[in-house]
């Protein structure tokens, strides 16, 4: 997987004032903690952030910082980040440093592939879970998960271990959760249960008309 590069610097204050002031003066207030690390408190650029957080790794690009002494070289993911609700801009984000060469876990996106053959009939595809957890090597994540849905009927699910990832890849689950399902669209069950229920009104207001004319014929 490419590599990024950010430049950080060391922030020596901290405190909402602080952040404030960052946040106006067109910088990121971030943390960046790591096992052998400890917690580090740091500026960015939010635009640069952007930039290295937007390529086909997304989220999970590797970061590798610039500038600061102690943390120069490091190699860290964006672990979280909070957004402004509503100018959407970030507001902080937290860095966690990781080693190339021990597995962690990562969220990766499902891909569908594929139409299912049920959707041609009429059925509903809905993805249950949009990420999957895995565990893996840094440099092993995989940009996306794919799951081919193609042989898909109505009343189908894919299960997490019915999903396929690549041989170095791990997926993280406890228990066999749902990831897709292809149901019978809701609108449509609902107009068949109204016919089902005028036809059995009319099987009962028929069988009330039979009985009323035997009364009267006694």
């Amino acid at each position: 997987m490419a590599q990024v590069e950010l430049n950080v610097e060391i922030r020596e204050e901290s405190g909402k004032g602080v952040a404030r002031k960052l946040r106006a003066a067109g910088k990121l207030p971030a943390v960046v903690y790591g096992k052998e690390l400890g917690t580090a408190a740091i500026v960015v650029d939010p635009k640069e952030l952007e930039n290295a957080i937007s390529g086909e790794a997304g989220l999970n690009a590797l970061i590798t910082l610039k500038g600061a002494a102690d943390l120069d070289g490091k190699v860290v993911i964006l672990k979280n980040a909070d957004v402004h609700p509503i100018s959407r801009d970030m507001i902080s984000a937290d860095f966690h440093a990781i080693n190339l060469t021990e597995k962690a876990s990562f969220m990766v996106p499902i891909n569908i592939v594929g139409t299912a053959a049920g959707q041609k009939e009429g059925g509903s595809l809905q993805l249950v879970r949009n990420e999957l957890e895995v565990l893996c090597l840094p440099t092993q994540v995989p940009q996306g998960i794919d799951i081919d849905v193609s042989a898909l009927e109505v009343g189908d699910t894919v299960h997490i271990e019915e999903v396929v990832v690549p041989e170095d890849v791990e997926l993280v689950h406890d228990v066999n959760f749902t990831v897709i399902t292809l149901s019978i669209i809701k609108e449509e069950v609902e107009a068949v249960e109204e016919d089902e229920l005028e036809i059995g009104e009319e099987a009962v207001e028929g069988a009330d008309v039979a009985e009323k004319d035997e009364a009267e014929a006694e």
